[in-house]
């Protein structure tokens, strides 16, 4: 199809670009896969294995999303996250790609646009499912050197998986090396089972999800009140608190925080909120806005211990250390 280039001085919306073309012309020609049921590899990043699938929200707009997590959005989303630029930029982009606008000063040039071929029509969203089994014995003693026993697991739905199913593909299956741990947080309105799969043995892309980005980890074991309620970046770190009888919850990811209206929501039922990220430039980094926006204390572990979080602190240093170190940066920070 041939398009004729307009003025740069248009407005570029999203309304205007899907009255030029479709979701999936525009998805496949920046992501270079087909538009269709199934799993692939996410071409936005190194990926050896397929973790990442398309579904239509309610609203219309077909998503890519990455079950590690890494990326989730419309094709919009993906113009940003692959060139890295807001969502203005992304529409001009993408008018620019198509040639429905050109630079000021450049002659127009006529686009030959390959339309796909596709109507993608699956309105389902990502579906995981475990094969749960009993934990190991070294699964627990692992567990148990962050200070979380079965008991604790048991409170926050947290499994054992011997096998891992994505979109009803074997996915995963468990190895005495590289165990598989499941985080339920129950179903959602179409009776999809929510889980967040950690592969604990793995050193990049260790979960993949099918959690919404507003879930919080930790929230369903939430007293209704509360004195102080700390807002700490994994579920490890929630249990290990926990622990010590202290109230935790983690955002979906550590790139996230929670909303406004979350954390209003927060406040009127806990007198006093922490943040405790690591200690790592991205963490002090992260927690420097946090208190900048919502006003709250934050947290961390002193760098000379050379750990990062709390689990991690209870695994090197031991119950009664961890305790020792609780105590001081509460009195530190207050």
């Amino acid at each position: 199809m041939i398009y004729k280039p307009e003025s740069t001085k248009r407005t570029i919306t999203k309304k205007f670009l899907l009255e030029k073309n479709t979701q999936e012309t525009y998805l496949e020609y920046y992501l270079g896969i087909p538009v269709k049921k199934g799993l692939f590899k996410n071409p936005l990043r190194v990926d050896h294995k397929p973790t990442a699938s398309f579904y239509r929200q309610t609203n219309g707009d077909i998503i890519f999303k990455d079950f590690n997590g890494s990326f989730q959005g419309n094709f919009i989303s993906v113009v940003m996250f692959k060139y890295n630029c807001c969502y203005a930029t992304a529409l001009k982009i993408i008018a620019k790609d198509f040639g429905y606008i050109s630079d000021s000063g450049e002659p127009c040039k006529k686009v030959n646009i390959v339309q796909s071929s596709t109507n993608f029509e699956g309105n389902k969203k990502a579906k995981i499912q475990i094969q749960k089994q009993n934990f190991t014995p070294s699964e627990l003693a692992w567990w148990k050197t962050f200070g979380v026993d079965d008991y604790i697991l048991n409170k926050f739905k947290v499994f054992s998986c011997k096998a891992v199913f994505l979109n009803d593909e074997l996915f995963a299956l468990s190895h005495p090396k590289n165990p598989i741990f499941g985080y339920y947080r129950g179903t959602d309105s179409d009776d999809n089972e929510l889980w967040r799969i950690y592969f604990p043995k793995r050193k990049e892309f260790r979960f993949i999800s099918n959690w919404s980005a507003s879930m919080i980890q930790g929230a369903k074991q939430l007293p209704k009140v509360g004195s102080i309620l700390v807002i700490t970046k994994s579920l490890k770190d929630v249990m290990t608190l926990y622990s010590f009888g202290i109230t935790a919850i983690a955002p979906n990811s550590e790139h996230l925080f929670i909303s406004e209206k979350q954390f209003e929501k927060l406040k009127a039922r806990f007198k006093t909120i922490y943040v405790f990220y690591d200690n790592d430039l991205t963490g002090i980094s992260n927690m420097n806005k946090i208190r900048k926006k919502f006003n709250v204390k934050c947290l961390w572990i002193p760098k000379k211990y050379g750990v990062k979080d709390i689990s991690d602190f209870y695994q090197r240093y031991g119950q009664e250390e961890t305790l020792k170190l609780i105590n001081s940066i509460y009195v530190n920070r207050n």
